[in-house]
């Protein structure tokens, strides 16, 4: 961090004197850069041009106090955490904090995840309406305003509202910024505490039955790579983004079968999956290692279409969409006895919970209490 001391031209030939607190450069999603700076009100000025001796004299001595002020300054800096005055925690910038998470996490974690973040503070912004928040700003009505922003105000792109669990993630993350800020001593008070999260709602995950999918396979398709396409990922359990920028080079034999090893495109982590016979053969045949191997597979209203009709000739009625098949995997996996932690590594997913979901669309116990009340003549 860079400590300097800036001039402002003010009124009547004066020039206020302020604190800069140069900490880098940041760069969005979109590849802008963003300076990160903050400053600090010195109190004091100096005269632009003086003219008579007491004028200098004022000058010289307002810009020795400034330069006593400014090394003071330096001297807590290298102390504190974050790059913050040690002295004025409060009245630093949250959204500056904030950000500074954020693109930790653009270094070190997913670009998914990265996007959250990002997104969390754009919103962040949109409620607050200025450009400066202080830690001191951030109360318990503030982030219970916050809450209630994402809930009922806040808009995609698209200008659409949030759904309630795009607003409880980006809610945690604003969240996780706070608690970061306690552990870090900025704040000595949490005012995250008092404020309940956002609950997640858990929607209907639509899956085909194996019956369902075996009478998938044998209707026609108007598009062959898209049917096998779905099918290998009702196989598998892989995303269509990684069933899409699949190629050749990322199959190899291994222990007489078949692995895969690709780059998850949600999670950017490396993943080894062995795949069956039967999921091999609906890769086709084998071309260039560079070659993607669903060439020409496509999402568009076309294909989604294609996935209603296709369903509809093997007399199914369910709303299915590609992603189906990964719930599809899921389900049939846990209903053919598979531990749910298997599963949840085969999907990738990194937290169990995330799994726990497919686990309890079939919760065969809670089925065979059921059926365990006895007989009453009915």
């Amino acid at each position: 961090m860079k400590i300097t001391i800036s001039k402002r031209k003010g009124k009547s030939g004066i020039s206020n004197l302020w604190l800069e607190f140069y900490h880098g450069y940041t760069k969005t999603p979109e590849g802008k850069i963003k300076h990160q700076r903050e400053y600090e009100n010195l109190n004091g000025f100096i005269y632009t041009k003086p003219k008579t001796p007491a004028e200098k004299t004022h000058n010289k001595q307002s810009l020795q106090l400034a330069e006593a002020i400014r090394a003071k300054r330096v001297v807590e800096a290298q102390s504190g955490q974050h790059g913050f005055k040690t002295t004025s925690n409060m009245k630093a910038s949250f959204i500056d904090y904030f950000q500074r998470l954020c693109d930790d996490k653009g270094r070190t974690g997913s670009k998914s995840n990265h996007s959250i973040w990002y997104s969390s503070i754009k919103h962040l912004k949109s409620f607050h309406g200025k450009d400066k928040l202080t830690f001191e700003q951030v109360t318990p009505e503030f982030v219970e305003g916050f809450k209630d922003y994402l809930i009922t105000d806040s808009l995609t792109k698209g200008k659409e509202k949030l759904s309630q669990n795009t607003a409880s993630t980006y809610f945690s993350k604003f969240r996780a910024a706070l608690n970061q800020a306690f552990k870090d001593e900025i704040i000595t008070k949490n005012p995250i505490t008092k404020v309940s999260s956002i609950k997640l709602v858990q929607n209907k995950r639509e899956y085909l039955t194996l019956e369902e999918l075996k009478a998938l396979n044998q209707a026609e398709c108007r598009y062959d790579v898209l049917k096998r396409a779905f099918l290998f990922s009702c196989l598998t359990g892989l995303r269509w983004s990684d069933i899409h920028k699949l190629i050749w080079s990322d199959c190899q034999a291994f222990n007489g079968g078949h692995r895969i090893t690709f780059h998850q495109k949600k999670t950017e982590t490396l993943q080894y999956l062995d795949i069956s016979e039967q999921a091999f053969k609906l890769m086709g045949l084998e071309t260039e290692p560079e070659e993607k191997v669903f060439k020409g597979l496509r999402y568009d209203a076309y294909h989604n279409l294609a996935i209603t009709k296709w369903c509809m000739k093997a007399g199914i009625t369910k709303n299915i969409t590609f992603h189906c098949a990964r719930h599809t995997f899921a389900v049939l996996q846990l209903t053919m006895g598979t531990d749910i932690y298997t599963v949840s590594k085969l999907l990738g997913h990194s937290e169990l919970k995330t799994t726990q979901i497919y686990a309890d669309i079939i919760d065969k116990n809670r089925q065979f209490a059921m059926n365990k009340m006895p007989d009453i003549g009915v």
